[in-house]
Formats: structure tokens, C-alpha cells, sequence
């Protein structure tokens, strides 16, 4: 008999096939004390196990490419957590085995990560999953992983780490259901970047029986169990017509009336450039930079490799515009030599732009590498400022690019309330705004992003986070300048509408979503989409949000 369960949808298309489930997690370690004199010995152990782990999973970066060769490399890096490391040697110092000393240090840190909220929270299933390699590696046993099989399949998990989702087939792994995660966990990323349907926080997925079928949504988030044929064929037409709907919309991003919208890619390095030049991408709206300095937390990338990776994005887009995140480090993405390692609260610390203001060699040397990087190449580049708070922030940058030589436009993120609020001040020393969503509700709910009991404020739907798109969107209009939105917020489809209609003038997202958007902005009007965008801003909750701009788009 038929039934309906509901999850979050995080990457879109539908998947009907029989249930796998995930290799089963390595078993605890029993708890037995080892003699003084096999300390060393132990130590030893599990030194050898963490950099065999720590290899292994760079190398399956190094096949994925792409987003997933960065989530992986961070992956190696927490194995390799000097702190980490230091507990380990700890508790094998009094008694323990390398295996438990593995096992409960890596607990402990767990612990304050799932009580960190949704972004760190969604950092747990990769912690785990590192835990699981090395204990299994010291104990001999096979890792835990995707499931043998000749047939594809759906795959239903508790969570996939990375290591895991970076290299599923899609030949073979229609699409997969997790029991935890959110939008915002690296599972969640990957889906989309591997174009694989997908739900996840869908409560008891781990009890559907090995060999069930079910028809997967991960649009709406549904998963149907024991689909009857009648649903069947409707999802295998709505998927059908849903495909012919991308592949009939092409070219630039707009509007049914002809109203631009440019399409651009979030990109993280060159490995990610096929993949946005394939997906129709107008340019690139968000190149972080930050993963060509987290290969070493030490010292800051030389001036050539910077320049080389810069190129190398920027040659991609010839006639296109290429939007350069400046170093954005700090709070979650520390790196040794800039930021300071005993801040309470890094979050609301010394990051982004003023990290590189208070180490004015690191932002010059990236500046003048942009410069070189950009010489001779017909491309529009552009370079913004993370956390910019105010005008005299936006000069200092401006001042910086202006004095490295830099010929671009210079811009500023918006992702403090302040910068929203005085957006056109900020506009009196820079051409163009980007709207960095995630960080932009964090700061204006006073909602840390690793806090999953406040994981609701990270909606990007909240009205009030709506009013602060449409104060930068208005005061850009108002300066004759650009204001545009990057992050997962643009990925939205229905929330790529209500952009347009608040006044954003360019969407810029990971390369899977941007088929999905440009068919749905093609189908309603740019008044529709400013309805639409009225209509959300007026509700109440996130929730309500989302149901009023639907409403209003599909003429209810």
C-alpha cells in the first residue's frame, strides 16, 4: 500500500528504485587498558592510521574534482587536527588503545559540534565519518560505505559523509534519502553538484526494508513508499516534462517579459569551471578564493600559484563577468597565519575584510596576483570585500585595489544588517553589492550558524531577511549600481523569483541549480515575480513566506 513520508528536498529531480542501505558504522571499541610501556607503540598506531586516512581521502578528492576535492581536503585536514591528535597521545599516555583513544576523543569533539547548530551540526556526519576510517583502519575491519550492487538503486543512509557522496555513481545511485543532515550539510552540497536527487531529515528513513521501492521527489521532499503504478507514471511525467523544460531553456537568464537576470556560478577553483561553463553559466558571481589558501593554514599561497588559478578561472569566460571573493577566513575557516586563535567568539571577531586590513601583505599580494592574472583577457572582472560593515570599510578596500593597480570594479558583500542598512553610503566607495544570504541572516537574527536549535532563522525566506535584500536591491537602483545575490538563497527557484521581483539584478549559485532557475524565471512575468515578492515580504514566518510568493506565481 502506498504511503507518503516527507523530508527536505535538496537536490532536485525524481529517482524511483529499490531501497540499499549504507554499510553499517564501525563498531564501538572495547574499553581495556594497555601497560606504560605500549603507550608509545599505541601513539605510534594511530599516528600511522590518521595519515593513511588523511591520504585516502585526498586522493578520492583528487578523482572527484570539483566542489568535493575542497570538502574532502577539509576532511583530511579535521583528521589531522593537531588538538585532536594531542588528545588521542593523551589518553593512550594513561591506559587507553589507539582504537578507543580514537573513538572517545573524536566523541568529545562531536559533542560540541552537534551542540553547534545546523552549519557545524552539518559537520558531525563528517567528523564521523573520519572517526570511522581510522578506527576501522587500527581494528582491521572493512570501511563502512555505499553498498555492492549491480542494479541501480536508491540509497537510504542515517547521513553520508563526504568521502562517501563525492564519489557515488549516478549510473547506479539514483538518488538517496538520509535520516539526518540539512540543506546546508556537505551531503546536501555534493547531491546538487552531482545532480542526484535527494532528501534528507526525513525521521525513520533507516526502517524502510532493504528492497522496498520508493519514488524519491527531491523537489518537494516527499518520498512515496510502494509507489502505486498511477504515481509512478506522474512522477515519471512530471520528471519527463520537468527535463524537456531545462533542456528547452537556454541562454541568458530572464524573465518571460525579457527582463535580464544574469545566471552566474559559485565556483571555488578551476576543477569547478567545466561544470559552470556546461550548465550555460554567464560568468561566475562568487569565486572563493579561500580554498587556494586552506591547502596550507601556515602561509599565504606565493604570488605565481595564485596567479595560475586565478587565470585559469578568468580565461574561461572570455566576454564574461568574473566576481572574485577577496580571502574571506576567519570563524569557521581559521587559517594560521592570519587569524587569532583566542577569540571568544570568532563569528563576531576578526574576519574577512578585517583579517586582510590587519595583514594589508596578504590582501596586496592577492590583489596584484588578480591583476596580472586578469592581463590581456577579455573578461569583466570584478572583486568584492567580505564583511564589509560600513563605508569606511568599502574605502579602505577600494583604496587597496585602487593602489595594487588592481582594473576592475571594486564591490562589497553585503552580510552584516549594518551594510544593508546603509548600503547607499557604502555605494559612494564601490560600484556593486553582493548579497551573501547565510551570513546575512546570522548576523540579523543573532542566529550562529553552528547552533542547530536556532537553525529556523537561517530560513532564507524570514520577511525580515527579505526586507534587507530589498533595502540593498533599492539602494543600488537608486546609485545606478548592481546588487546581486550568491550563496544557496539564489539556488532556490521559487526564492530566485522573489529575488528578481525584490530588485537583485544577478542570481549566483552552485552550476546544478542554474538549469532550474533559468526555466523557472522564464515562466512568469517580472510583475509577477514583484507580486510575488510583495506577497512574501508581507507574511509572518519563513513558512508563510514561501506559501504566499507560491500562491502568487501559480495564480492561486
Amino acid at each position: 500500500m502506498e504511503t507518503t513520508l516527507r523530508g527536505v528536498g535538496v537536490s532536485h529531480g525524481v529517482a524511483i528504485g529499490e531501497v540499499r542501505h549504507m554499510g553499517t558504522a564501525v563498531l564501538e571499541p572495547p574499553a581495556k587498558s594497555i601497560p606504560a610501556e605500549e603507550a608509545e607503540r599505541e601513539q605510534g598506531r594511530a599516528r600511522q592510521a590518521v595519515e593513511a586516512v588523511a591520504a585516502d581521502l585526498v586522493a578520492r578528492g583528487n578523482l572527484a574534482g570539483g566542489e568535493a576535492q575542497h570538502v574532502l581536503e577539509a576532511q583530511a585536514m579535521m583528521a589531522q587536527d593537531p588538538e585532536l591528535m594531542s588528545d588521542v597521545d593523551r589518553r593512550i599516555a594513561v591506559g587507553s588503545t589507539a582504537e578507543r583513544a580514537v573513538y572517545d576523543a573524536f566523541a568529545a569533539y562531536r559533542a560540541l559540534l552537534a551542540n553547534a547548530g545546523e552549519y557545524l551540526a552539518g559537520r558531525v556526519a563528517d567528523l564521523d565519518d573520519v572517526r570511522n576510517r581510522i578506527v576501522a583502519r587500527l581494528l582491521g575491519v572493512p570501511m563502512p560505505g555505499v553498498p555492492d550492487s549491480d542494479e541501480p538503486y536508491v540509497l537510504i543512509a542515517r547521513d553520508l559523509a563526504p568521502a562517501d557522496t563525492a564519489l557515488l555513481d549516478p549510473a547506479l545511485v539514483l538518488g538517496f534519502v538520509t535520516e539526518e543532515g540539512g540543506p546546508t550539510s556537505h551531503s546536501a552540497i555534493l547531491a546538487r553538484a552531482l545532480g542526484v536527487p535527494a532528501v534528507v531529515a526525513l525521521p525513520g528513513a533507516g526502517e524502510l526494508a532493504e528492497g522496498t521501492v520508493v519514488a524519491v521527489d527531491g523537489s518537494t521532499g516527499e518520498i512515496f513508499v510502494e509507489p502505486t503504478a498511477e504515481k509512478r507514471a506522474e512522477m515519471e511525467g512530471a520528471a519527463a516534462a520537468r527535463k524537456a523544460a531545462l533542456a528547452a531553456s537556454t541562454g541568458p537568464g530572464a524573465t518571460s517579459d525579457g527582463h535580464k537576470v544574469p545566471l552566474l556560478a559559485n565556483v571555488g577553483g578551476p576543477g569547478d569551471v567545466p561544470a559552470a561553463v556546461e550548465a550555460g553559466a554567464e560568468g561566475v558571481g562568487l569565486f572563493r578564493t579561500e580554498f587556494l589558501f586552506l591547502d596550507d593554514s601556515k602561509q599565504a599561497p606565493s604570488e605565481e600559484k595564485q596567479v595560475a588559478a586565478y587565470r585559469a578561472v578568468l580565461e574561461a569566460f572570455p566576454e564574461g563577468r568574473v566576481v572574485v571573493r577577496v580571502l574571506d577566513a576567519g570563524a569557521d575557516k581559521p587559517l594560521d597565519f592570519l587569524t587569532p586563535a583566542d577569540e571568544p567568539n570568532p563569528a563576531l571577531g576578526v574576519r574577512g575584510l578585517r583579517s586582510l586590513l590587519d595583514h594589508p601583505e596578504v590582501l596586496r599580494t592577492q590583489l596584484t596576483s588578480l591583476a596580472k592574472a586578469a592581463e590581456g583577457l577579455p573578461v569583466y572582472l570584478e572583486v568584492m570585500a567580505p564583511m564589509v560593515a560600513d563605508r569606511a570599510d568599502a574605502k579602505a578596500f577600494a583604496d587597496a585595489c585602487r593602489e595594487a593597480g588592481l582594473r576592475a570594479k571594486f564591490g562589497a558583500m553585503v552580510e552584516i544588517p549594518s551594510a544593508a542598512l546603509r548600503a547607499r553610503s557604502i555605494l559612494q566607495e564601490v560600484e556593486f553589492l553582493s548579497l551573501g544570504t547565510n551570513d546575512l541572516a546570522q548576523y540579523t537574527f543573532a542566529a550562529d550558524r553552528q547552533v542547530g536549535a536556532v537553525s529556523r532563522l537561517q530560513d532564507p525566506w524570514q520577511p525580515a531577511l527579505l526586507d534587507l535584500v530589498a533595502l540593498s536591491a533599492e539602494a543600488a537602483r537608486a546609485e545606478g549600481k548592481s546588487c546581486g545575490v550568491c550563496g544557496e538563497a539564489a539556488a532556490d527557484p521559487l526564492l530566485a523569483c522573489v529575488l528578481t521581483g525584490l530588485g537583485v539584478t544577478s542570481l549566483s549559485m552552485g552550476a546544478a541549480s542554474i538549469p532550474y532557475v533559468r526555466a523557472t524565471l522564464a515562466k512568469y512575468s517580472l510583475a509577477q515575480c514583484e507580486r510575488a515578492a510583495n506577497a512574501a515580504r508581507s507574511a509572518e514566518s519563513a513558512d508563510e513566506a514561501r506559501s504566499a510568493a507560491q500562491a502568487v506565481l501559480s495564480g492561486e
